[in-house]
């Protein structure tokens, strides 16, 4: 029997059913008008949620490129910058160009509804598009099973592997397109009619201060609204009084872990983690902290950022994979206040790359005074010994993250920081913490362990300890949003270090780099040397020619040609034997070199 089903039984037994009130319906009947129009869910994005999609992510790459100028070449700087601007402004009127479709204003209509009505519309939109997400994301994997098994035709199975990836559809692609409506809306005059949309604003801020979760980087484009999710913060600012302090804990991890789930155990919180996906991109939620604990944390919300997995298999073929989880890495961690790095033991070598690169960061911020606190958190681990008999393991981490330190240290030129510890608050006897199953056999008929919540539960109270015990004040909203910003313009001018699995990779890049760049520059002098001997010679060719009928210009050249051949002949050789020598040495991890190996030869 459904749980529909049981509701008619409820009425003929007289029992209330909360779904017969009138906000409810109301609530319900807006949601269906909206879901019951999604046939293909690619297509409904196209034509409905149109701002968000190709358009997005090509402002993203201008984005980056006008921080990084990777690709400016010879050309002169400014112009370069000129017309990325210009592109810029092309796709931001590309946005404006298209009207708002049906299904927004619905959407937008409805979350301006009162408090009760707006609850119950999410909470049936997030279930209806769960159930077709659901359904979809069957049909494609069942689909791409069997090409599969009977397809040789690899483009058939790329475009099956496209719509999974973008097979996903939630309440969060709705608040994205008010997000690119409204930073698309700020491109346009002030007198303009579109340039209006600030009642959106209100309506995230006041969804945000309700316990909602507000998305702060766009997991499909790998980058943040800027202006947007400023400008809510700016709102909610404004809702709450003056001088609100803030503190932020965020979770880390690679993907499928439970980092979702240990954050609703643990506040209270409805993250997403239902329909067979998993997060994507970063999620920000405020929690209001009552009276009594206002006293112990010495602040008035706590925002939870939840983060989608690291290291995922479904990036890992992307070129800029690395930059993508480096630089999330890097903008949570740095606006945490305490970290929790969730890892399944399989995984924890994934995570230990991660944290390397966030290191680099953090040399940098120690200097205004940022050193944030970390916690790993070993899931799935029930042995109730397990805290004394990984002292080992606890001890081999640190000792590889010292590593990594003292290389990010040396690259940084900052080699004064000899520990992971001097870089980020952790202590390996109270910062490792380990969490049975969340369930007690084989889901889906399975109970919650009950194990799994004592654990969680204590989690829960050393954190609020932590924070307590923070010695830098917590930030107001206001304040917390400058260095939001502050922070992701840094991440985004960053074009070296982010682009390297883990600083002990990025470190044997550089000596390889100061070795090639010693061997070039002795072939270049070995080189100026020879062309200026022969610019002196065939200057004096004239000479020569006139006292020796013998003399040919012909033969001359042909001689040069030769001698030139011979020299970068054996300069070939020499700097072919010197790379061969390099990569036979031990001393130095030469071996995390090896990828590129193949560019130097």
């Amino acid at each position: 029997m459904t749980i529909e089903q049981m509701a008619d039984v409820a009425h003929d037994l007289g029992i209330l059913v909360d779904e017969d009130s009138p906000e409810c319906q109301t609530a319900k009947t807006n949601a269906e008008a909206i879901t019951a129009e999604i046939q293909d869910i690619l297509k409904y994005k196209e034509d409905h949620l149109p701002r968000q999609g190709e358009i997005w992510k090509e402002l993203t790459c201008l984005e980056k490129e006008e921080f990084c100028l990777r690709k400016v070449g010879s050309g002169n700087i400014e112009d370069y910058k000129s017309q990325l601007q210009e592109d810029r402004k092309e796709l931001w009127k590309r946005q404006n160009s298209y009207d708002m479709s049906t299904a927004m204003t619905c959407f937008i209509n409805a979350i301006s509804s009162p408090g009760t009505e707006r609850f119950y519309f999410l909470k049936w939109m997030r279930m209806n598009l769960d159930n077709l997400s659901r359904i979809k994301l069957s049909e494609l994997q069942e689909k791409y099973k069997e090409k599969c098994n009977n397809s040789e035709n690899k483009e058939e199975i790329k475009e099956i592997d496209r719509q999974i990836s973008n097979s996903s559809l939630g309440t969060e692609h709705f608040f994205r397109e008010m997000g690119q409506i409204y930073e698309a809306s700020l491109s346009l005059s002030q007198t303009d009619p579109a340039h209006q949309q600030l009642q959106h604003l209100h309506l995230c801020a006041e969804l945000l201060l309700d316990g909602f979760p507000l998305e702060l980087v766009d997991g499909d484009a790998s980058n943040i609204p800027l202006r947007w999710v400023s400008d809510v913060l700016s709102q909610l600012s404004d809702l709450v009084s003056p001088n609100r302090k803030i503190l932020v804990v965020t979770v880390l991890g690679v993907p499928s872990t439970g980092k979702s789930n240990l954050l609703n155990t643990m506040f209270g919180v409805q993250f997403a983690v239902s329909s067979g996906r998993c997060t994507r991109g970063a999620f920000m939620l405020l929690i209001k902290i009552n009276e009594d604990m206002k006293k112990v944390l010495n602040c008035d919300f706590m925002l939870i950022i939840d983060t989608e997995g690291l290291k995922s298999p479904e990036l890992a073929q992307l070129d800029n994979s690395y930059e993508h989880d480096n630089e999330l890495a890097t903008l949570v961690v740095g606006l945490s206040d305490i970290t929790i790095v969730n890892i399944a033991m399989e995984n924890s070598t994934e995570m230990k790359d991660i944290l390397q690169i966030v290191v680099h960061a953090f040399l940098r911020m120690k200097e205004v005074g940022k050193r944030p606190k970390c916690v790993f958190v070993h899931q799935n681990v029930s042995d109730v010994s397990a805290h004394e008999k990984n002292l080992r393991d606890r001890k081999l981490l640190l000792e590889q993250l010292n590593e990594m330190t003292q290389a990010a240290a040396r690259m940084e030129k900052k080699e004064e920081n000899k520990s992971f510890t001097d870089v980020m608050e952790y202590s390996p006897d109270t910062g490792n913490w380990y969490i049975p199953g969340l369930w007690n056999g084989n889901p889906p008929m399975a109970p919650v362990s009950a194990g799994y919540s004592e654990a969680v539960y204590e989690l829960k109270k050393h954190i609020i300890q932590l924070l307590g015990n923070c010695e830098s004040s917590a930030n107001d909203i206001l304040e917390f949003k400058e260095w939001m910003t502050s922070l992701w313009t840094a991440v985004k001018h960053e074009n070296f270090i982010f682009s390297f699995r883990n600083s002990l990779v990025a470190d044997a890049y550089m000596r390889l780099c100061t070795e090639f760049n010693k061997w070039e520059w002795e072939f270049k002098r070995e080189m100026y040397t020879w062309v200026t001997t022969a610019e002196t010679r065939i200057s004096n060719f004239g000479t020569f020619a006139a006292k020796s009928d013998s003399f040919d210009m012909r033969e001359f050249l042909t001689s040069l040609k030769s001698e030139a051949s011979t020299v970068l002949s054996t300069w070939e050789r020499k700097l072919l034997e010197n790379l061969t020598h390099y990569f036979q040495q031990t001393d130095v991890h030469v071996y995390l070199d090896e990828g590129y190996k193949e560019q130097c030869t």
